[in-house]
């Protein structure tokens, strides 16, 4: 009996061994396996600090924008009618001379040439700023353009629905509307 349980201790432990082996083997890939997680963990969050790092650069940067983009439309607007303005003296110097003109003359003929002059810069200078005025007198009415005071009865069968007079003078800038012309229309 002693050789069977000697030859059943050898099997047995050659299946121990085996057993052990196998353990071995799995307790092996098991920390290959874990220390591949962690490492492949620790690649994750080093590109996730990376990507928040570009994400709060990026906010960052967009916030620098948008307040660096404020500045900028709070001075064009402070100084948008700068360069008007600045034209715009040369007619006031014209309104001061001819002012002191007619206080020093009594001729009307001097003082109105004088003083259409200065009307004729004005407009010059308005217009080379982009600034016309709209035609309406005998042009069909269009609420678009015009705003309508009154009617009256039309003088002639085709001022019909037409302007017939102009109460207050319509203003294009650069080809926008700016102020809508005051008419009377023919009924």
């Amino acid at each position: 009996m002693t050789e069977k349980h000697a030859k059943k201790k050898g099997p047995e432990r050659d299946e121990d061994i085996q057993v052990n082996a196998d353990e071995n083997t799995v307790e092996n890939v098991a920390v290959e396996s874990r220390a591949e997680n962690e490492s492949e963990l620790e690649k994750l969050k080093s590109e996730l600090e990376e990507a928040k790092d570009k994400y709060l650069r990026k906010v960052a940067e967009f916030e620098n924008f948008k307040r660096r983009n404020a500045k900028e439309k709070v001075e064009l607007i402070q100084t948008a009618g700068r360069e008007v303005i600045t034209e715009m003296l040369d007619v006031l110097d014209d309104c001061d001379r001819a002012q002191k003109q007619m206080e020093a003359t009594e001729n009307a003929k001097e003082i109105k040439e004088g003083v259409l002059l200065v009307f004729n810069k004005f407009r010059n200078v308005l217009q080379s700023r982009g600034l016309k005025a709209m035609e309406t007198i005998n042009t069909e009415f269009n609420p678009d353009l015009h705003e309508a005071i009154t009617e009256i009865p039309a003088p002639s069968p085709e001022l019909k629905g037409k302007v017939v007079d102009e109460v207050m003078k319509g203003y294009y800038l650069n080809d926008k509307i700016i102020r809508h012309a005051k008419v009377v229309v023919g009924k």
